[in-house]
C-alpha cells in the first residue's frame, strides 16, 4: 500500500513567530514538507529560506498561490493582513493555519467562516495555549468535574518594556495593543476550558497613548459569564520588573488550579489535597511544545487523519474582544 505523500506547506510572514516556531518546527515536522516562504522583505526571506532548507521564496502572496505547489499555508503576517491573506488562500484551494486574531472585526471572522464553509477548506486559528501539555491536563480536571463548578478564572501577562515594536504599536495594522497581543490568548483559553459560556457583562480600563493610531500599553478586564463565572485579566507590555510574568488560575467549588507549573488542589475527605499530576520534566519550553503540537494537529487535519470543526468559536472570542475595547474606550460597563 502506497504511503500518503507529505503535505506541502508554505509560511507567509517571516517575522519573529515564524523564525522562532513555524519555520524550525515545520522544517522537521512529520507528514509535511516546507516548500515555500513568502514575505515582502525578499533578502530576509531568502536568508531564512537558506537557513531552514526552504526551496522557493516569494515576495507576493498572489505569486505564491499561482505557484500551485502548496497544499496548506501558515499565515503569520501583521494582524490587519490576516483576513485578506486567509481569504486569498481559501480562494486558491489551500487549507490555512492563521495566527490569532483571524480578523480585526467580527464581520471579518464571519466572512472567513462563510467562505471556508462554502469552499470546503479548513481554517485553523493559532491558539497555541490549547495545545500545551499542562493545559491538556487541566482540561481533564475541569471538564471531568473533579473540581466542582468553576467560579472564577484569573489570568495575566506582564511583558518587559520594549519587547514589542513596529506595526504592533500602530492601531490600523495591529487592531489593538497589549490586550490583543497578550490578553486575547488568555480569554480564548478561559472560554475554551469552560465550553464558551454566554457573556453577561464586560468592564475594562486601559492605558493608551494619544493619537488616532495609538494602542494600549496595559489593560484590566472583568467579564461576567453565564453560571456566575467571573473572568479577570491584567496585561501590560510596558512592565518594569525582574522577570516577565504569566499566570492563569482557576477557582472552583471543590478545588483550584494554576498553570506554570500546573498545580491542582481539591477537597478530599474535607481537606485540601494536592493532586497535581507528576511526570518527567519537559524537554522543551511550554511555548515551543505548544507550537509543535499545534502544527502536528494542523498537518493531521489537512491529511484528514483527525476530524475537523470550523472555528466558529473565534466569532465568540472576537465579539467579546470588541466589547472589551468598547468598554475601555467609552468608560462604561457593556451588557449583553
Amino acid at each position: 500500500m502506497a504511503s500518503t505523500p507529505p503535505i506541502r506547506v508554505a509560511v507567509v510572514g517571516a517575522g519573529a513567530i515564524s523564525q522562532i516556531a513555524h519555520l524550525p518546527l515545520l522544517s522537521k515536522a512529520r507528514g509535511a514538507t516546507l516548500v515555500a516562504l513568502c514575505d515582502n522583505d525578499g533578502p530576509k526571506a531568502r536568508s531564512l529560506a537558506e537557513r531552514f532548507g526552504v526551496r522557493d521564496v516569494f515576495t507576493d502572496i498572489d505569486d505564491l498561490f499561482d505557484f500551485d505547489q502548496v497544499d496548506a499555508v501558515v499565515i503569520a503576517t501583521p494582524n490587519h493582513l490576516h483576513e485578506p491573506h486567509v481569504l486569498a488562500a481559501i480562494k486558491a484551494g489551500v487549507d490555512v493555519l492563521c495566527e490569532r486574531p483571524l480578523s480585526l472585526t467580527s464581520r471579518g471572522v464571519e466572512r472567513i467562516l462563510a467562505t471556508a464553509a462554502k469552499a470546503g477548506r479548513k481554517v485553523v486559528v493559532g491558539n497555541n495555549h490549547r495545545f500545551r501539555t499542562d493545559v491538556q491536563q487541566l482540561q481533564r480536571f475541569m471538564r471531568g468535574g473533579e473540581l466542582g463548578a468553576i467560579t472564577g478564572i484569573r489570568g495575566g501577562h506582564y511583558q518587559f518594556r520594549g519587547q514589542q515594536g513596529g506595526w504592533r504599536y500602530r492601531r490600523p495594522e495591529a487592531g489593538g495593543g497589549a490586550f490583543l497581543e497578550l490578553g486575547y490568548p488568555l480569554l480564548d483559553l478561559a472560554l475554551w476550558l469552560t465550553d464558551f459560556p454566554e457573556a453577561v457583562r464586560v468592564s475594562a480600563q486601559f492605558d493608551r497613548g494619544r493619537g488616532a493610531s495609538a494602542v494600549e500599553d496595559s489593560m484590566a478586564v472583568q467579564i461576567e459569564l453565564g453560571g456566575g463565572l467571573l473572568f479577570t485579566a491584567d496585561v501590560a507590555w510596558n512592565y518594569v520588573g525582574e522577570d516577565d510574568r504569566w499566570w492563569f488560575e482557576t477557582r472552583a467549588s471543590r478545588g483550584s488550579a494554576r498553570l506554570a507549573p500546573l498545580r491542582v488542589v481539591k477537597l478530599l475527605n474535607g481537606r485540601p489535597t494536592d493532586v497535581s499530576p507528576t511526570g518527567a520534566a519537559a524537554r522543551e519550553s511550554a511555548f515551543i511544545q505548544s507550537y509543535r503540537a499545534e502544527l502536528a494537529h494542523f498537518i493531521a487535519l489537512v491529511r484528514e487523519e483527525t476530524p475537523y470543526k470550523l472555528p466558529s468559536d473565534q466569532l465568540v472570542v472576537q465579539r467579546l474582544v470588541e466589547a472589551v475595547y468598547k468598554s475601555a474606550e467609552e468608560g462604561r460597563e457593556i451588557r449583553s
